[in-house]
This record gives structure tokens, sequence and C-alpha cells, in this order.
């Protein structure tokens, strides 16, 4: 968000938790983020079972911020054939 949108870290952090409809002390929470992470199937840092893991992970992101991640669109373009 920072880079995207040339937001201020705080401004970004805050924009991140409207959209994902939570306070802002709640992206640091790992309970809390991991819930979020279930509930809205966005996938994990980490690999585990039934979870989105890595470019996969990284689209549910994007579409629910509305934001172009770069490396994805990247992605994107090389795959689309």
């Amino acid at each position: 968000m920072q880079m995207t949108r040339r937001m201020k870290n705080a401004d970004a952090k805050q924009h991140v938790a409207d959209k994902l409809g939570i306070g802002l002390s709640d992206l640091t929470d790992a309970a809390v983020m991991g819930e979020l992470r279930a509930d809205k199937n966005l996938g994990t840092v980490y690999s585990s079972m039934g979870s989105f893991k890595g470019m996969e992970a990284k689209r549910n992101v994007a579409e629910v911020l509305g934001i172009e991640i770069n490396s994805l669109e990247r992605f994107r373009k090389r795959y689309r054939a």
C-alpha cells in the first residue's frame, strides 16, 4: 500500500485493516490474522494442509485488498499463454 498508493505507513495499515474489517491492533495479532486468513480463504505464510500458498495466496490477498501485486502481475503475463 505504501508503494502502490503512495501512503504513509500508518495510513497503509489503517487502509488494510479497514479492507479486512478488523481493528488496527489486530493486524499484528497472529491468532486473529490466522482466523481471518482461514475465514477469507486468503492462504497462509507457511504451507499447511488445505490452505493456499505462494502465488495463489497473493492472488487472493490482491483481490480482497483491491490492489495489484507486481510479482503476481509478472507471473500472470509469463504464464498466460
